[in-house]
């Protein structure tokens, strides 16, 4: 209950031009409010899938945003899952980060997939086989981050995640579990960004009016 009055209150500062961002059109609520894993600063969550094209296209735009984020602002990723065929790359994208090698091969794996054209992104062998070429980790560590004891754990948070947030497609963002923006509402990948950078100084401003907890 005090979340959803938190959420209300923030909707009620909302202090928007005619050239601003417009809840329900360019923005909007989520289904439901999502606690957030840094309750301290605003949290930014991109929901994408390396299966899309538009959120290949976003994702140079986005690491360059994401660069200059203001200290207060915390971003993090999670693979969109409305769907089975969408779990191979949910798969890759926890099996990276449980190997560390995210930051190796996750534009590599995005650029497998719709520059070079080499990898279907249902296919869990391919992209197996796929990501111990690219690692140079051995095969059987690859298959077994892929089927960890916590994999289903994290897939069935992935896609709670994307059901709470009421999105209907990728790439979409959710800003401090209240509010959620895409490219398409947003009108475009830059927009989109724009509309978050929005909703953010909002918040902020929400959060310097609400008396410190003593």
């Amino acid at each position: 209950m005090k979340k959803l009055l938190a959420a209300l209150m923030l909707l009620a500062s909302f202090n928007v031009l005619a050239a601003d961002p417009q809840l329900g059109q360019e923005f909007d609520k989520t289904a439901e409010v999502i606690n957030t894993d840094n309750p301290g600063k605003i949290e930014v969550t991109e929901i994408f899938w390396y299966g899309c094209i538009h959120c290949y296209h976003m994702d140079p735009i986005l690491n360059a945003w994401v660069k200059k984020l203001p200290a207060d602002v915390v971003f993090k990723r999670v693979p969109g899952l409305p769907n089975p065929s969408w779990a191979p790359m949910a798969k890759a994208f926890y099996a990276m980060e449980d190997l560390k090698i995210s930051d190796k091969l996750h534009t590599a794996l995005f650029d497998a997939v719709h520059k070079e054209k080499s990898l279907d992104p249902t296919n869990e062998a391919a992209i197996t086989d796929w990501m111990t070429k690219k690692s140079g980790l051995d095969k059987a560590k690859v298959e077994a981050a892929f089927k960890s004891f916590s994999m289903n754990n994290k897939l069935n948070q992935a896609a709670n995640f994307f059901r709470a947030s009421g999105a209907t497609g990728v790439p979409s963002f959710i800003i401090n579990g209240q509010f959620i923006t895409s490219s398409t509402m947003a009108g475009g990948n830059e927009q989109a960004l724009k509309t978050v950078d929005f909703i953010v100084g909002n918040v902020r401003a929400s959060k310097a009016k609400t008396p410190a907890k003593k």
